[in-house]
């Protein structure tokens, strides 16, 4: 990889063009990816991708006067400290406002890096490139905020803002909440009736981690094949599979590894008061994303789980 400071006037022209192709080609992916659900939100990407390619022409023209028409491939990657884009799918995941973040980040850091590369430089025509560059890309930002407030009024960002919200508690709170709630509660009866019954720290824990493992595990394979999603809207169910299955093995082994301690009863103060953050954390997630009255979803989280917590606890003396 080569520093910035080591790339020649060329160099530095063909990184740009090579930038501003693969910015116009994220913004046309993330309006591929958000035109069903978001019209409004993609229509400002594919906008800014025209915006993209705009640019990217201009920089051609003005390579093509002044070196010719080769153009030499000089990427990000081959550049020290340049500007690394996210993967795309770790955006998406994100839900949309963190797609539109996004963009607005990929503006400024363009712009950042061609004032400061501009700033360290005393080549009087490199000095003026790259302070073009950035002019362009600070323009490109107001161009975007202007876009956007054309494409999407007030009352169409709020649909939309609705609808992703919708979305992320269909696809990922709903099945975390249902694993979190079964491996909070229904692990709770075979650990603490092996911890009880054997009074010993290491069998109770061995029995709370292969318990864990397995809700998680059928858990998993439960979500996903219940429901393809498409007729639903609860997206793919390969990720809610892996989000229910995670979050039930999290909730069994979070009052499991107390179990570690080699003392029977301080474990077992530790795991009840890790019981009490699970349940209470349950509660705050029916409250957040599915409206219910805080008192109500505490009390009912803590009625059942306690009554399972209860249930082991009597069969292990037994």
């Amino acid at each position: 990889m080569k520093s910035f400071d080591q790339l020649t006037e060329q160099e530095i022209l063909a990184l740009a063009i090579s930038s501003e192709e693969e910015d116009g080609r994220i913004y046309a992916d993330f309006a591929e990816g958000l035109r069903p659900e978001h019209p409004d939100t993609a229509q400002i990407f594919f906008d800014m991708a025209a915006e993209e390619d705009d640019h990217r022409r201009t920089l051609i023209d003005l390579h093509s006067s002044k070196f010719g028409d080769h153009i030499p491939l000089v990427r990000r990657q081959d550049v020290r400290g340049f500007v690394q884009r996210r993967k795309l799918w770790q955006v998406r995941l994100r839900g949309l406002e963190a797609v539109r973040q996004q963009a607005r980040q990929m503006e400024l850091d363009a712009g950042r890096f061609y004032q400061l590369a501009a700033s360290r430089t005393s080549d009087a025509s490199l000095r003026k490139l790259l302070g073009d560059l950035a002019t362009a890309e600070i323009r490109h930002e107001r161009t975007a905020g202007e876009i956007a407030a054309k494409r999407l009024p007030q009352e169409a960002k709020g649909r939309e803002d609705e609808n992703a919200r919708r979305s992320f508690i269909l696809q990922i709170v709903q099945p975390g909440l249902v694993g979190l709630m079964d491996g909070s509660v229904s692990t709770l009866a075979p650990v603490f009736a092996a911890a009880f019954a054997t009074h010993n720290s290491w069998n109770a824990f061995q029995v709370g981690m292969a318990a864990s493992l397995g809700a998680g595990i059928s858990m998993g394979f439960a979500e996903a094949l219940a429901d393809d999603g498409k007729l639903s809207g609860r997206g793919t169910p390969y990720l809610r599979g892996v989000v229910c299955g995670l979050m039930t093995i999290a909730g069994g082994i979070g009052h499991t590894l107390p179990y570690l301690l080699p003392s029977f009863y301080t474990a077992t103060a530790v795991a009840a008061a890790v019981v009490a953050v699970e349940l209470l954390s349950i509660a705050f997630i029916q409250w957040k994303y599915m409206g219910t009255a805080p008192i109500s979803a505490a009390a009912k989280v803590m009625l059942g789980g306690g009554l399972v917590l209860a249930t082991g606890v009597l069969i292990g003396n037994g």
